[in-house]
């Protein structure tokens, strides 16, 4: 497994920036890393009850992709499965410490935890399955463990 340094965010406002560039289709490319990724999650979840995340989020970030000059196919792009199992991750952080402190530290704290690891959905999944055209495609049932355990 190959080790990451976590970048951690130092204000609101930069999280509800690339939220913002992310809905409009406007964020630079280099941007979407994953920490934003589970910035935004957050940032949708606590802030933009509007949205229904489970059905929009797939949709927003597959319009991304194509708007930022990438593809969404069985080998890059929008991936279902992993999109809703960090969902799910992100809504179980945010019910363990609720939604009183700003929301850069909440997300610090998660992108800080095993929910926010890049390997989290192996918790769950097999590479093999996780990585496979139909769990890009679609979601697909873990295969190692429940996802009750987020």
């Amino acid at each position: 497994m190959s080790h990451f340094n976590v970048r951690l965010f130092a204000d609101d406002a930069s999280i509800v920036t690339i939220g913002e560039g992310l809905l409009a289709a406007t964020l630079p490319r280099e941007t979407w890393t994953h920490e934003a990724h589970l910035a935004t999650c957050s940032w949708l979840l606590r802030d933009r009850c509007d949205i229904d995340i489970e059905l929009e989020l797939p949709g927003i970030i597959s319009a991304y992709n194509l708007a930022s000059g990438g593809v969404n196919d069985d080998s890059q792009g929008y991936h279902e499965t992993i999109t809703q199992v960090y969902i799910a991750g992100v809504k179980a952080h945010f019910a363990e410490i609720g939604s009183q402190q700003p929301l850069y530290q909440s997300v610090n704290s998660l992108l800080s935890s095993a929910r926010g690891r890049r390997d989290y959905p192996l918790r769950f999944y097999s590479k093999e399955l996780l990585f496979s055209a139909e769990a890009r495609r679609s979601f697909v049932a873990p295969d190692l463990a429940s996802l009750d355990q987020t």
